[in-house]
């Protein structure tokens, strides 16, 4: 594997640093520190050369093929949800509207199509709240729960409703209440109450992102919509999606001790992912991050990591970097952002099996071979 300097990087993309960095961390280009020099990076050559084509011209079939699933073309049809010229839309309404009143039930109402609200309530709450009692209580449900083959939508919106209100009552205080109410009763911060709903409405939905693709693939072979909800939980666990905020404590820590531009270009120049900022969906920002942002005053060491954050990268804070300041300032449980999206994004895992039971097809995608040619005897 070959490996560029960010001077030979920069000549090769035709770009300023930032943007060279922003791409870092994006994702889009990987880079490792200079065994020579520790405090400069290096590029990987293959992925600035792809870059640079891909700006040039039209890519070969085969590679847009190949890309498709990450980051790429779409690769299904939905008319849930979308990001569109820097804006989250539910079935055509602004998310960040929606976040200024709207509950969790209410968005539900909208992405399931229902008539009404759906009801969360009347579960029992466990004996230890939290994740582990999550998968739980969603796994039980899906060992014992019907297939979604052949059964009318008010059914399959029954379940979808049952096995929400099952998760609920595995993560927040038992009740009547909107949820968001109940999750600040559970961690006794009610004064986090109105960004917590903020939160739960924010991450209800945001396409074909990876745990919403395994919950729909789950579903596309008739399982009940429960284990759908199963399959979104367990890829929603990995640190590259519903953990992310989580691997911001090094560098808050970081910041505390030496300041954030320290921090930041320390992170920057060994070649390291600047974490909670940029989302390649949003060029121009994540619109969920201010929104979720307004509902709190920012704490100091977050204060200072989104200015530095986005004078040296060019990259402003995403929605794991607001979970991960709203989890500070409150003074939430470690994994709270883990819950409040796993709670919020069910519901938009369930709107994407019940389209995908309505299509009443199979998502089964092919794979390039790329292994040893068959041995001729």
């Amino acid at each position: 594997m070959s490996w560029l300097t960010t001077e030979q990087a920069l000549a090769q993309l035709g770009t300023k640093p930032q943007t060279l960095y922003a791409n870092v961390s994006r994702g889009r280009i990987g880079a490792r520190p200079d065994p020579g020099d520790p405090r400069r990076s290096l590029y990987r050559q293959e992925d600035v050369e792809r870059l640079a084509a891909r700006q040039k011209g039209r890519r070969p079939a085969r590679t847009v093929a190949a890309e498709t699933i990450a980051w790429g073309e779409p690769v299904l049809e939905t008319a849930i949800a979308t990001v569109a010229d820097g804006q989250l839309l539910y079935r055509g309404r602004d998310a960040d509207t929606m976040a200024e009143s709207a509950t969790l039930e209410e968005v539900a109402g909208l992405l399931w199509q229902s008539s009404a609200p759906p009801d969360f309530c009347g579960r029992a709450q466990v004996l230890q709240p939290g994740i582990p009692a999550a998968y739980r209580a969603i796994a039980e449900l899906a060992a014992t729960d019907m297939p979604t083959t052949g059964r009318i939508r008010n059914v399959l919106v029954a379940d979808a409703a049952r096995t929400v209100s099952f998760l609920a009552g595995a993560l927040a205080a038992p009740g009547n209440g909107p949820l968001h109410i109940r999750l600040a009763e559970q961690w006794s911060r009610p004064k986090a109450a109105e960004a917590i709903r903020r939160a739960l409405v924010l991450l209800a939905e945001h396409e074909l992102n990876a745990s919403t693709f395994a919950a729909r693939v789950t579903a596309s072979t008739g399982a009940p919509i429960s284990a759908a909800v199963l399959a979104g939980l367990a890829a929603l666990s990995g640190p590259l999606h519903g953990n992310a905020s989580q691997s911001m404590a090094g560098l808050v820590e970081e910041t505390r001790r030496r300041g954030a531009e320290v921090a930041v270009a320390a992170h920057l120049r060994q070649g390291q992912t600047l974490v909670c900022f940029g989302h390649r969906l949003y060029p121009e920002g994540d619109v969920r991050a201010p929104a979720l942002l307004e509902a709190f005053a920012l704490p100091q060491p977050f204060a200072e990591l989104a200015r530095a954050g986005e004078a040296l990268s060019g990259e402003r804070p995403n929605i794991d970097f607001a979970l991960a300041a709203m989890t500070a300032a409150f003074t939430l449980p470690e994994d709270a952002p883990l819950q409040i999206f796993a709670l919020a994004r069910s519901v938009g895992w369930i709107a994407h099996a019940l389209e995908q039971v309505e299509t009443g097809a199979l998502i089964r995608p092919r794979a390039r071979y790329t292994g040893p040619a068959p041995m001729i005897s």
